[in-house]
């Protein structure tokens, strides 16, 4: 199983607003994203890939207030967004809340985490259009929406068809130029460390520092204001 940081996630009160904030905070206008109608949704997106985190990207997502989320939509948002403490800290500025992993075979990751009696979710088809094609992809989310750890264990994503010979292909770094920021580090401090750790190591994911601590996600990047470290404080 091969595991790696595929992105970050900000949350932000409204998608204005997010961009906005990453304009004063990184230097920097987010690209076009897209709609999650499933979700009622809407994100923008930038490139943040390394030669340590060549997949990495950043999206910047919040409630779409004009979407028509159909009948059969979940009753509750993917990454605690319909929380309301969570709402309540993005209301004052967005935040970074989570990050999510790729994976190769999100149901063995998915089987992985439940012999550690932890429950990601279930991998749920999703897809949108992009400049370079239909984005196809699997990402687990629990019924009640929630991340998880604060946040701090990823949401699993597969990226193209289950059974898609180049899965890789149509991702959404591909489509995406480079921005000027760039994913230096991320880390994790947590007051069930041990168990996080164990998490990681049973689904391969490497490069995210674990430590023992209060709930709080760093995402440290390199950016035309400089050095800036994103933190989550635990929401």
């Amino acid at each position: 199983m091969k595991t790696q940081i595929d992105h970050l996630v900000v949350v932000a009160k409204t998608l204005e607003l997010g961009v906005q904030w990453c304009e004063a905070t990184l230097g920097i206008t987010p690209g076009p994203g897209g709609e999650h109608e499933q979700y009622g949704t809407h994100n923008r997106l930038f490139k943040i890939a390394t030669p340590a985190h060549p997949l990495a990207y950043f999206e910047i997502i919040a409630i779409n207030p004009d979407a028509k989320r159909p009948a059969n939509a979940p009753a509750r948002r993917w990454f605690d967004m319909d929380d309301e403490a969570l709402r309540a800290a993005v209301a004052i500025e967005p935040r970074l809340v989570h990050f999510v992993a790729n994976t190769d075979d999100i149901q063995a990751a998915r089987i992985a985490l439940k012999k550690q009696e932890i429950e990601r979710g279930l991998a749920v088809q999703a897809k949108r259009h992009s400049r370079k094609g239909v984005l196809q992809w699997q990402i687990t989310v629990r019924e009640d929406g929630q991340r998880l750890f604060n946040g701090a264990l990823p949401s699993l994503i597969q990226w193209g068809k289950p059974d898609a010979a180049e899965p890789l292909r149509l991702h959404p770094r591909n489509s995406l130029p480079r921005s000027g920021v760039t994913l230096q580090s991320i880390g994790v401090t947590h007051p069930t460390a041990v168990k996080l750790q164990a998490a990681f190591e049973a689904i391969g994911l490497t490069g995210v520092a674990v430590e023992t601590g209060p709930a709080n996600i760093t995402a440290t990047l390199h950016t035309p204001k400089g050095t800036i470290e994103l933190h989550s404080h635990g929401i």
